[in-house]
């Protein structure tokens, strides 16, 4: 029985047929992003001090720009007088280690001969102080020998806080420089402590550390520098609520709401914190906490890790099916440092994987337990940060929103090992 409903699966990929299709988001997007930092910069003329060292913060993954981001901020600074430096702000990423998160940096393309500043990195972390609730505050170790800090993060909703609180300046303040402690104490208070417990960190560490503002950035649904503002400390609170309306309005998500398979050719900590992002995909994974009504999708399949992952494969336990060659690729010492520090197990058990990428598709079909000649609804999208192309079956295009088929339907294609090949 099963070697026939693998067969009838096998068929259905036969005759699957996709199509090419372009979603139109908003497209807010800044012309000129290196003049457009000189003018909001402006704002701390009156907060630097000749001669003082200003901690630049860097480390959050895939900010589109960021080169330029910190090149222009370190011109500035060293203009108005300052000698600024960068600092990695990752919480436990690379592993937490000195050569972890430096590699991670220069993966980014963040090196001194690129932004034109020192890197300064450090395990180490400093406890600072302790929050009314007894949370402790811990501020990485060469950003509190600085002058001065600035931080410096994009502005998005996050895979594990919901409406409450972005991935943004309060978190690389509180978590980013935290460093591996820092970390560890906030996710493990849970999905539903976090929020507070970062909110009351971030006001002890206005308090404290010589925090001289932030530079806000948010994206559209293309990647594209959407906008940035510089807030002074008083104003960030209130301007990353702001700011987090207007990335939630441009989050790029699927045009199908219901699907029976989404087909994800690549995952990875470049595309989401937990490699497949969680408000695209309608998965947490947390528990006590409910699954979003929709997106509803009957199985994902993930193809294979990115390289700039790095071997994290935090996020693989989102996934119904994946690929041995995916397995392969894991660094289980850096994924699991990653979810310890989280909390969040369920997001990194693995699911079932097969020795090819059309192996891993059928098995996902076989599983949805469908009638012969069953019409299924099936997306496939590179990964889930660049949506503006993906490729959706009859069925599916029927129900999508905001797209256009720009592609004839075409079967899926494999290669001599069942590999996927990229579609066209």
């Amino acid at each position: 029985m099963i070697c026939n409903r693998k067969r009838e699966a096998s068929i259905l990929i036969e005759t699957l047929t996709l199509a090419k299709v372009r979603q139109h988001f908003p497209r807010p997007q800044v012309e000129d992003i290196s003049s457009e930092i000189t003018q909001q910069m402006k704002r701390l003329s009156g907060h630097i001090r000749p001669g003082m060292s200003v901690a630049i913060t860097a480390g959050s993954r895939g900010i589109n720009n960021i080169g330029i981001i910190l090149q222009t901020i370190v011109t500035v600074l060293r203009n108005m007088g300052a000698n600024p430096f960068i600092v990695s702000a990752m919480g436990s990423h690379g592993s937490g280690t000195v050569k972890g998160q430096e590699s991670i940096l220069h993966n980014l393309g963040i090196t001194q001969d690129v932004v034109g500043a020192p890197l300064k990195i450090t395990s180490d972390a400093v406890e600072i102080g302790t929050t009314p609730s007894g949370h402790i505050l811990y501020i990485d170790a060469e950003a509190m020998k600085a002058d001065g800090i600035l931080l410096v993060n994009r502005v998005k909703p996050h895979t594990a806080l919901g409406d409450n609180m972005a991935s943004g300046l309060f978190k690389m303040l509180t978590v980013g420089l935290g460093k591996v402690p820092g970390a560890i104490q906030v996710h493990r208070l849970g999905a539903s402590g976090i929020y507070q417990a970062i909110l009351e960190m971030a006001q002890l560490a206005l308090k404290k550390l010589p925090v001289i503002g932030g530079l806000a950035i948010v994206e559209n649904g293309y990647m594209e520098t959407a906008k940035v503002e510089l807030f002074l400390p008083e104003e960030m609170d209130e301007g990353e609520r702001k700011l987090l309306k207007l990335a939630s309005s441009l989050l790029p998500g699927l045009p199908v709401l219901e699907l029976d398979l989404l087909i994800v050719e690549e995952m990875g900590k470049n595309y989401s914190g937990t490699g497949m992002d969680t408000h695209v995909i309608g998965r947490w994974k947390i528990p006590g906490f409910p699954e979003p009504e929709l997106p509803k999708i009957g199985r994902i399949v993930v193809l294979r890790l990115s390289h700039a992952s790095e071997g994290n494969a935090n996020g693989i336990g989102l996934a119904d099916f994946t690929t041995y060659k995916l397995i392969q690729s894991i660094d289980w010492n850096t994924t699991l440092t990653n979810v310890s520090t989280t909390g969040f197990w369920r997001r990194v058990f693995c699911p079932p994987f097969l020795d090819s990428d059309r192996e891993a598709i059928a098995w996902a079909l076989e599983s949805l337990q469908f009638p012969p000649h069953t019409t299924i609804s099936v997306a496939c999208i590179r990964n889930t940060l660049q949506l503006d192309e993906l490729w959706l079956s009859q069925s599916a295009l029927n129900k999508a929103m905001r797209c256009e088929q720009i592609g004839p339907f075409q079967p899926l294609e494999f290669n001599h090992k069942g590999e996927l090949k990229p579609a066209e």
